[in-house]
C-alpha cells in the first residue's frame, strides 16, 4: 500500500486542518472535533435554518466540500468509512441554529441513521426543532451489511445542493424537509468498479477483481454490487446502467438531471467519454437532460470506477441546481 499519510490513526483530523486552513474563508473547524461550518459572512446575516450532513471520511469532497453559501451549513466527518458521533453532529447542529431549526441530511447506513438520531435527540433536549431526510438512492441493491435498505451514494450531493439552494431562498423547516424527501424519491444511482478501494487501516483493496473484470452495483464503502462481468466499451456500460435506471420512472418526460461521479481512482478524460455516450443514449430516448455535471463529487478513496445518476426533476429543482454557490468543491 502506498499512500500520502503520516500515521493511519491521524488521517482523519489532519485532513480537516488541511482542508480549513487552505479554505479559511469559506469554513472553520468546530474545537474539539472533526465537524467544519461555514465560517462567511452570508450566513451570519441571512438567518435560515440550519442544513447539516456528515459521514465516514473517505468520500472527498462530499462532505465538508460542500459547506458554504447554497449548500451546507456544517458537515460532520467520521472515522475512515465510520459514522461521527453523536456528541459531533451535535456540536455541528448547535454551532448553526438560528432559531429557524436544523434539516439532518443523512445517508442510509445503520451507524450514520442510529448517531444522527441521537444528536437530534440531543438537540431537541435544547429546545433546537430538528428533521431528518435519509439519502437511499442506490437502486442496485435494497440491502447491504452496512445498510438498513437501500444504500445512499452519489446522489446525495445532488439532494445537498438542492436543499442547500431551498434554504438560502428561505424555505422553512417542514418544507424543506417534504422537498428533500421528494427529491431523494426521484433520485437513482448504480455505480461501477474496475479497482477495489484500499482502506489505509487495513492495507488492501477490499476486494479483488481480474484486469479484464468489472462490478455492477458497488457501494462507496466496498460493498459488493450485483454482477461480476468482463469490461466492455463505455457506451454498452452507459446503455446498462440507463437501461435500469430508467426503468425506475414510470413517466419519463419532463426535466431531468444527471451526474456522472468518479469514484476516486478514475481519471477525468474517462468520466467525461462515459458522459458523452449517456447523454446519447438519453438523447436517442427522447429524456430531456436539463441539468448534467461530471466529476468526481462523492467518492471511495481511491477506487477505480464510476457511478451514474438520474433524477427526474421538476423545473424548481433545476433552477436550485443551476445556483451558483461559494463551497470549497461544488
Amino acid at each position: 500500500m502506498k499512500k500520502i499519510i503520516n500515521n493511519v490513526e491521524d488521517i482523519v483530523p489532519e485532513m480537516i486542518s488541511g482542508l480549513v486552513r487552505t479554505n479559511a474563508d469559506l469554513v472553520k473547524q468546530i474545537d474539539g472535533t472533526t465537524a467544519v461550518v461555514r465560517n462567511d459572512s452570508k450566513f451570519k446575516e441571512n438567518k435560515q435554518v440550519g442544513i447539516v450532513s456528515g459521514g465516514g471520511s473517505g468520500h472527498e469532497p462530499l462532505h465538508a466540500g460542500y459547506v458554504g453559501d447554497g449548500m451546507l451549513s456544517a458537515a460532520v466527518a467520521g472515522e475512515v468509512f465510520t459514522s461521527p458521533t453523536p456528541d459531533q453532529i451535535y456540536e455541528a447542529i448547535s454551532a448553526v441554529n438560528q432559531g429557524q431549526g436544523v434539516l439532518l441530511i443523512v445517508k442510509n447506513y445503520s451507524g450514520d441513521v442510529m448517531n444522527f438520531d441521537m444528536a437530534k435527540e440531543m438537540a431537541e433536549a435544547d429546545d433546537i426543532e430538528i428533521k431528518t431526510i435519509v439519502v437511499d438512492d442506490d437502486i442496485s441493491v435494497k440491502n447491504s451489511e452496512f445498510t438498513q435498505g437501500k444504500r445512499g451514494v452519489a446522489g446525495t450531493a445532488l439532494v445537498e445542493k438542492i436543499i442547500g439552494a431551498a434554504a438560502r431562498s428561505g424555505m422553512n423547516l417542514a418544507d424543506l424537509a417534504v422537498l428533500g424527501q421528494k427529491v431523494i424519491d426521484s433520485t437513482k444511482t448504480i455505480g461501477i468498479a474496475l479497482h477495489a478501494a484500499t482502506v489505509p487501516a487495513v492495507g488492501h483493496p477490499g476486494f479483488e477483481l481480474a484486469d479484464d473484470e468489472i462490478e455492477y452495483g458497488i457501494g462507496i464503502h466496498n460493498e459488493r454490487g450485483y454482477a461480476v462481468e468482463k469490461i466492455r466499451p463505455a457506451k454498452e456500460l452507459a446503455n446498462e446502467l440507463i437501461e435500469k435506471i430508467m426503468n425506475e420512472f414510470p413517466d419519463q418526460n419532463g426535466d431531468f438531471a444527471i451526474l456522472v461521479n468518479g469514484m476516486g481512482g478514475t481519471p477525468l478524460m474517462e468520466q467525461y467519454i462515459f458522459a458523452n455516450d449517456v447523454l446519447n443514449e438519453l438523447a436517442a430516448k427522447k429524456v430531456k437532460v436539463s441539468f448534467s455535471k461530471v466529476g468526481n463529487l462523492v467518492t471511495s478513496l481511491d477506487m477505480e470506477g464510476i457511478s451514474l445518476t438520474i433524477m427526474k426533476a421538476d423545473s424548481a429543482w433545476i433552477k436550485y441546481l443551476n445556483e451558483p454557490v461559494t463551497t470549497i468543491a461544488w
